[in-house]
């Protein structure tokens, strides 16, 4: 055994190379008892930003207590908050005490998330790939989701998972909502404790088949939060993925004050019942039924499935259009392209808010009468009509399609 082997005390790598690879880098630690730091930059950006990624991976190196050891970098265009990830990860893989190598905060604060803010889409970013979420923003979701489950493989998840919080420090996602979907439990617990500290939004639960899983995410929640949890509310959408998730929706929503919508994941809910998704969505009408009446009755939001045919628009537009007929509020995506699409879809109808506007004009003005009874023309109007019209004239004024008001800003919903 060689006097260089005998010092090396642990080993360990992250991130990703190749030449397909962008705005991500691989860091490569060998922890060593003596010799300090040996570090090796390769960067296509070297000639601009070669020393300051120098500077960069020292810096997290001695936030986490590493002084001696052989480090490796393979740049291909990482900004600073994914190299300090990266390096963060591998200096752990190779067995680092660690330490709070966290960025400082930068990103803007946005207004607290009301619980019945307009969630029409939410655009899933793989945890993985930092090379989606700088720009994410811009194109204008309801939502972004920071994903840490189906996306991510299983030997990156915990790479993934400093990747979202430093995520959640640095990038500005505009108006969009903040949302993380962690893991399954138990290996979710460990992305609250990772994410929840940053204050995102929402956290998604996945695969969510009786209340007692809401509960110990809510739980785990309040415990991570402390004393700090009421200014910023962050609420909970679980996700039933399986026949006795579908079964159980009502209990589900309602098991903790933190759950703020209820959605389905079709692909999942298609393979338990042993049947193939198709285009129509015949095989899972009873649960999405079931999903939105269950929702409804407990003053909760229902949101639908992504649409996976991504180049599909016309295919999208129908779907999203039978879905609002539904009950549903919104649903999820899976690249920009689909987001105006959702948008038009669940936005309420030129005619529909006229009628809406006059039905609601028609309420104010008996109100100021006195009378009980609310007549548009000859036509007497029923409460659950004034109900739905004022519903739909508030959802109008959020996204500024009424007279005189201005557009949404995301975060006022």
């Amino acid at each position: 055994m060689s006097a260089k082997s005998k010092s090396t005390r642990g080993h360990g790598e992250a991130g990703r190379r190749g030449d397909e690879v962008r705005s991500d880098l691989w860091v490569d630690v060998e922890l060593r008892e003596t010799g300090g730091l040996e570090l090796e930059v390769v960067s296509r950006v070297e000639a601009y930003f070669g020393q300051a990624i120098r500077e960069q991976v020292l810096k997290t190196l001695h936030r986490l207590g590493v002084s001696h050891a052989r480090v490796r970098v393979e740049d291909k265009g990482a900004l600073p908050f994914v190299i300090d990830a990266r390096v963060e990860t591998a200096a752990l893989h190779a067995g680092a005490a660690g330490g709070d190598a966290r960025p400082e905060r930068t990103a803007p604060q946005a207004p607290p998330s009301p619980k019945g803010r307009l969630r029409r889409s939410r655009l899933y970013l793989p945890g993985n790939e930092p090379k989606y979420f700088p720009n994410a923003g811009l194109y204008g979701p309801d939502g972004i989701i920071l994903d840490l489950e189906d996306s991510v493989h299983p030997r990156a998840k915990d790479a993934a998972r400093l990747l979202v919080r430093n995520a959640l420090r640095v990038v500005d996602f505009k108006s969009a909502e903040r949302m993380v979907r962690i893991n399954q439990l138990p290996p979710g617990l460990e992305d609250l404790a990772a994410v929840v500290p940053e204050t995102p939004e929402m956290i998604l639960i996945p695969k969510v088949e009786t209340p007692d899983q809401v509960r110990e995410v809510a739980s785990a929640i309040d415990s991570i939060l402390g004393d700090g949890s009421d200014d910023r509310p962050m609420w909970l959408m679980p996700i039933l993925e399986t026949a006795l998730g579908v079964e159980n929706s009502f209990e589900i929503a309602r098991a903790s004050d933190r759950v703020a919508a209820l959605t389905i994941g079709l692909e999942d809910y298609a393979a338990d019942l042993g049947v193939s998704r198709s285009r129509e969505g015949t095989e899972s009408m009873y649960a999405r039924k079931r999903l939105v009446n269950a929702a409804k009755a407990a003053g909760v939001q229902a949101i639908d499935s992504v649409y996976g045919q991504v180049n599909d628009l016309d295919g999208l537009r129908s779907w999203g259009e039978r879905s609002r007929q539904l009950g549903y509020e919104g649903m999820g995506c899976l690249h920009p392209r689909q987001i105006s699409v959702i948008h038009d879809a669940f936005n309420p109808p030129p005619a529909q808010i006229e009628r809406a506007l006059r039905i609601v004009e028609a309420f104010e003005k008996a109100e100021a009468e006195g009378l009980g009874v609310v007549s548009l023309g000859s036509k007497m109007i029923d409460p659950p009509v004034v109900k739905q019209a004022l519903r739909v004239v508030e959802q109008a004024r959020l996204l500024g399609l009424t007279p005189g008001r201005r557009e949404a800003g995301g975060n006022d919903g």
